[in-house]
C-alpha cells in the first residue's frame, strides 16, 4: 500500500504513471529476445561455411524454425494466465498479482543466458514461464483502471497502458547498444535490473482502490468514487461467464482486439529480423529503426485518447459511435498501409516509413478495442480483457511461424508479400465486423445497479 505522497500530484496520476511503467517493463521482458536472438545465432552459407559475424558472445546453431519456437515460447505461456488474470485481480487485487508476477519474471530474464548455455529447450522453458507469469499483468492493469479512472479521463488512463509500446521503443535500441558494447548476455541482465527497480516503486506507490490508499485526499477519493457511481462495485464478484459468452458485443470486441494484436505482435517479433536480414541494416540501426513504429503508436495513443475524452465531455457522439469511428484509424488505415507496403515497399527507408505510419495509426486502439471492455462491463473489465487478450495472444505464436514458413528457403522482400497481406486482412476484417455488432453501452450483465439512464444499459445477446 502507498504510504506517503509522491510529488504532490493527484494520486490517480501516480497510478497512471505506474501503470505506464509496469506495462513498459512487461514489454521489455517480452520483446528483448527479438533483437537479442540476432546476436545469439550462427548463420551458414549454402555450402555449410559459417558466416563471419561480430563477437557478441557465444552463438548457437538454431534454425529458423528453432528461432520461431523460441520467439513464440513467451506467448504459449502468456495466453494461459491471461485468461484467469482478470478474475485473479478482481479476487486478490491487481497490485499484488501484477507486482509479484513481474518480480518473478525479472529473475527468469536474468537466468536466460544460463539457459541458453544448456539447450534451446531450456530457453524455451524460460520464455514460456516468463509468459506464464506476465499473462496476468494487463488484466490487472485494466482492473486498476476500472477502479481509479473517472469516465471522462478513461481515454488518457487507457493510453497509459501504452507503456508497453514505449517498452519496445526503449528495449530494441538499448539492447542493440548493449550487445555491441558488452555482449548479448548483458542485454538480459540490464533489463532484469530495470524491472526490479520499477517493481519496487510499484509496491510503494500503488493500492487497489482509492479507498485503500493511505494518503489520498478525501476530495480526490470522493471525486473518483462519485464519478464512477454504482457502475463499479467494491466487493469481489464472480464473473458472469454464461452471459458473457452469448454477448454479441463481447465477441465483436474479441475480434477487434485480435486484429489489433496481430499487427502489433507481428511487428514485435518480425521487425528486427526484417530490417536486419532483409533490408540489411546493422544491429544497432535495426534496433533504432524497429522502434520508430512504436514511438509513433505511443504518441498517437495519447493523442487519440485525449480526442475521444474531449468528444465524450462535449456529448457530441454516443460511446458506441466513438468506438466504431476510431476503428478507422486503429484498424482500417493500418491495414491499408500494409497493403501499400506489400505492393510498393522496395526501398528500405520507404518500408520503415510505411511500417511507422501503419503502427502509428494503431495507437487509436486506446479509443477502440483497448477501452471497450471498460464500456461494456466496468465491474468485470479485468476479466473481459483477460479473455480477449488470451485469444489475442495467439498471433504472437502464429506470426513467427508464418514468417518462418514464407522465408524458410529464401529471405527477400518479395517473400514477405503475403505476410503483409495476411496482416492487412487481420486488421481490416475485424473492424468491419465490429461496425455491425460492436457496442459502447454498459451491458445488463455488469450485474450492479447503475446511475446511468436506462437506455444506456442494454442486454445484447447472440
Amino acid at each position: 500500500m502507498a504510504v506517503m505522497p509522491c510529488f504532490c500530484v493527484p494520486k490517480r496520476v501516480n497510478v497512471a504513471i505506474m501503470l505506464f511503467m509496469m506495462c513498459l517493463v512487461n514489454y521489455m521482458m517480452r520483446v528483448n529476445l527479438s533483437i537479442n536472438i540476432i546476436a545469439m545465432v550462427e548463420e551458414r552459407y549454402e555450402n555449410g561455411t559459417i558466416v563471419e559475424k561480430p563477437d557478441y558472445g557465444n552463438r548457437y546453431e538454431w534454425s529458423q524454425q528453432d528461432q520461431a519456437l523460441l520467439l513464440g515460447g513467451y506467448f504459449y505461456g502468456y495466453m494461459i494466465t491471461s485468461l484467469p488474470g482478470g478474475t485473479l485481480a478482481e479476487m486478490l487485487g491487481g497490485r499484488n498479482v501484477a507486482g509479484y508476477s513481474c518480480l518473478a519474471s525479472a529473475v527468469l530474464t536474468a537466468l536466460t543466458p544460463l539457459a541458453a548455455s544448456w539447450d534451446k529447450y531450456a530457453v524455451f522453458t524460460i520464455r514460456f514461464l516468463i509468459g506464464l507469469l506476465s499473462g496476468v499483468v494487463y488484466p490487472c492493469c485494466h482492473y486498476l483502471v476500472s477502479k481509479w479512472s473517472p469516465p471522462d479521463e478513461k481515454g488518457k488512463f487507457v493510453a497509459s497502458l501504452m507503456g508497453g509500446t514505449f517498452g519496445t521503443v526503449v528495449t530494441w535500441p538499448l539492447c542493440g547498444v548493449i550487445i555491441e558494447n558488452l555482449g548479448w548476455v548483458w542485454a538480459f541482465y540490464v533489463v532484469a535490473i530495470i524491472v526490479f527497480v520499477v517493481v519496487g516503486l510499484w509496491f510503494y506507490l500503488i493500492s487497489d482502490t482509492p479507498a485503500e490508499h493511505s494518503t489520498i485526499s478525501l476530495k480526490e477519493r470522493e471525486f473518483i468514487e462519485n464519478s464512477l457511481g454504482a457502475t463499479v462495485g467494491n466487493k469481489p464478484k464472480w464473473p458472469p461467464y454464461r452471459q458473457l459468452v452469448v454477448s454479441m458485443p463481447f465477441w465483436a470486441l474479441t475480434m477487434l482486439h485480435y486484429g489489433s494484436m496481430w499487427g502489433l505482435f507481428f511487428l514485435i517479433t518480425a521487425t528486427p529480423k526484417f530490417l536486419s536480414e532483409v533490408l540489411g541494416f546493422d544491429l544497432s540501426s535495426a534496433g533504432i529503426l524497429s522502434s520508430l513504429p512504436h514511438i509513433a503508436r505511443l504518441l498517437a495513443a495519447f493523442g487519440f485518447g485525449a480526442i475521444a475524452d474531449w468528444i465524450r465531455r462535449k456529448g457530441w457522439w454516443t460511446m458506441t459511435f466513438i468506438r466504431k469511428f476510431f476503428c478507422i484509424p486503429s484498424h482500417i488505415l493500418p491495414g491499408v498501409m500494409l497493403i501499400v507496403l506489400a505492393f510498393f515497399g522496395r526501398d528500405p527507408y520507404v518500408c520503415v516509413a510505411i511500417m511507422t505510419i501503419s503502427l502509428g495509426f494503431n495507437g487509436a486502439a486506446t479509443s477502440s478495442n483497448l477501452a471497450n471492455s471498460q464500456d461494456l462491463a466496468p465491474n468485470f473489465a479485468g476479466t473481459m480483457y483477460g479473455i480477449i487478450n488470451c485469444l489475442g495472444t495467439t498471433p504472437g505464436i502464429f506470426s513467427p511461424l508464418i514468417v518462418a514458413a514464407f522465408t524458410s528457403e529464401t529471405n527477400t522482400i518479395d517473400d514477405w508479400f503475403w505476410i503483409f497481406i495476411i496482416g492487412a486482412a487481420a486488421y481490416i476484417l475485424p473492424a468491419i465486423f465490429f461496425w455491425f455488432f460492436g457496442s459502447g453501452k454498459i451491458q445488463k450483465w455488469n450485474e450492479v445497479k447503475t446511475t446511468e439512464p436506462s437506455e444506456d444499459v442494454v442486454n445484447t445477446k447472440l
